[in-house]
């Protein structure tokens, strides 16, 4: 099935300047055939496959010729997936394992859900497996970079169980937690590390990572990791990797931003593609919903009040947040999934949407991005995309695992010749239609109105406290914040004790409020003292 061709594409343009020594022809990658052609290859594997599969799941698995023994998965990595109700290889993994297991470095492209993560995590594993180097403090032997947090759970969630039946060690280390137990993870010492690159430069600058002992490095959404910002700090932190290491790109598109990665750091590589770069999955319809700026508000709102699972795209943080707001207030529960979230609040709602609790998942585009959640049955673009890689990785939070899907485009008149252009460049022809509140077709694609669920009520004010600020207070007044009664002038000792005696709340917020505080007889008292050095 693989035909040696000529270098890749990228590699036949007049060759740009850049920044930094390439890796050049050094000595082969470890494990590389003596003898294989230096060219690249490409497979194609026009069979539509199902997504990757989380160990402890139930996969849906389409027929194949092969099975994950006879493409040299070791056994107890076979045991583990089969366990996992894996029973026989995707696509992706059937055109990548034999050259990855060989230690060669892979290039590997299939749209999102075609089980990308298995394909990469067993060959890592098998390779730390058969290696002679042993596990040491703050020195990882494999890196995994990924784009997002949830990604990187959602990565450590398939590697860990094949890691562990091989008695290796994964974690992740990723911005927006705490790093300390990061820290103390490197410190004892782990096999593998998921990142993202942020965290991670901060944690090798700091002198709690080394990479200088890695064997394997993956970059998974590698077409990401070169947009957005993400290029430099992968550069400086495989710049920091061995020469001779072994690496893997996966993503659903390889295009001039992964080149860069490619000619750099990939020695000799093979790509292997199950896709066209811009196929879309052949169970998903995809629509364009004509809408006027005054009618779109309702309509998101009837596409989101359906009984099944929908992720509703926007292109801010501020909107996915407004959004979800506004659908909980009208009876329809949901959450939103931005950057601005803490890493837990990430966790809580991608958890709820996950099992059940809310059936709306309002989110920018960091849930486009290997986010799976099963069974989600229409896909939203509230705001279209900037391009078309992202409508596709959209796209593909639906018709995962085999199943059908929906997507929707909502469209007001400012947008139409944008979305003409973005699903020429998505290659796909959608269905177009002028939809107001209401509409039958709305109805058919939502199937029946799930009930109303009325908005939690909102927490009542929490009541000032003692000391909270009553307005200004009277000179030689208590501290008791209007608790008590203001003393007298030239009032004794004792009324001052008492107002003491009331345990006041909040900071003093006079010199007489101080001084009551400290047992004194008035301000006058102690700023006579404080003059005078005190006692």
């Amino acid at each position: 099935m693989t035909s040696p061709q000529s270098p890749t594409s990228a590699g036949s343009r007049p060759r740009r300047r850049r920044g930094g020594r390439g890796r050049g022809a050094g000595s082969p990658t470890a494990g590389t055939p003596a003898g294989t052609a230096t060219g690249t290859a490409t497979t194609t594997v026009p069979v539509a496959a199902p997504a990757e599969i989380p160990a402890g799941d139930v996969a849906t698995v389409l027929p194949t010729d092969t099975t994950f023994a006879a493409l040299g998965v070791p056994a107890p990595l076979v045991e583990v997936l089969t366990a996992s109700g894996i029973t026989a290889p995707f696509p992706i993994q059937v055109a990548t394992l034999p050259d990855s297991l060989a230690g060669r470095d892979v290039l590997g492209r299939g749209r999102t859900g075609s089980g990308k993560t298995i394909a990469f995590a067993l060959p890592l594993v098998a390779r730390l497996a058969a290696s002679t180097t042993r596990r040491q403090a703050r020195r990882p032997r494999a890196l995994v970079l990924v784009p997002t947090r949830e990604l990187a759970n959602q990565v450590l969630a398939t590697v860990e169980p094949l890691a562990t039946a091989l008695g290796l060690r994964a974690t992740t280390v990723f911005g927006g937690v705490g790093q300390n137990p990061q820290v103390q993870a490197l410190a004892a010492g782990v096999d593998v590390v998921v990142a993202c690159p942020g965290r991670l430069e901060d944690l090798v600058g700091q002198g709690h990572a080394d990479l200088s002992a890695v064997e394997v490095t993956v970059l998974d959404e590698a077409d990401h990791m070169a947009d957005l910002g993400f290029l430099p700090g992968v550069k400086r932190l495989l710049d920091r990797t061995p020469r001779g290491g072994q690496r893997l790109l996966f993503s659903a598109t390889l295009d001039n931003g992964v080149d860069v990665l490619v000619k750099r750091y990939l020695e000799s590589p093979v790509t292997h593609s199950v896709d066209p770069a811009v196929a879309p999955v052949a169970a998903m319809t995809h629509h364009v919903f004509q809408v006027s700026a005054a009618d779109k508000p309702e309509v998101v709102r009837q596409l989101a009040s359906g009984l099944s699972r929908s992720v509703l795209f926007t292109r801010t943080k501020h909107q996915a947040k407004k959004l979800a707001k506004q659908l909980t207030a009208a009876g329809v529960p949901a959450v939103d999934l931005h950057g601005n979230l803490s890493q837990n609040a990430r966790e809580r709602n991608l958890e709820a949407f996950s099992t059940g609790g809310t059936r709306v998942l309002c989110a920018t585009d960091i849930a486009a991005r290997g986010i799976h959640v099963d069974d989600v049955a229409l896909v939203v673009h509230v705001d279209p995309p900037t391009e078309h890689k992202a409508y596709l990785h959209r796209s593909g939070r639906t018709a995962r695992a085999g199943a059908g899907g929906t997507v929707v485009t909502v469209s007001t008149p400012d947008q139409h010749g944008e979305v003409r252009t973005l699903t020429r460049q998505a290659g796909i022809t959608p269905i177009v239609s002028q939809v107001r509140p209401g509409a039958e077709r709305i109805g058919e694609l939502t199937g029946p109105v799930a009930p109303h669920v009325e908005p939690a009520p909102a927490p009542a004010p929490q009541p000032q406290g003692q000391g909270g600020g009553g307005g200004r207070r009277r000179r030689g007044g208590g501290a008791g914040g209007g608790s008590a009664a203001t003393p007298a002038a030239g009032g004794g000792r004792a009324q001052t004790r008492t107002t003491q005696s009331r345990s006041p709340q909040g900071p003093a917020r006079t010199r007489a409020e101080l001084a009551a505080r400290a047992g004194t007889h008035s301000a006058a008292s102690f700023s006579g003292r404080s003059r005078r050095g005190g006692r």
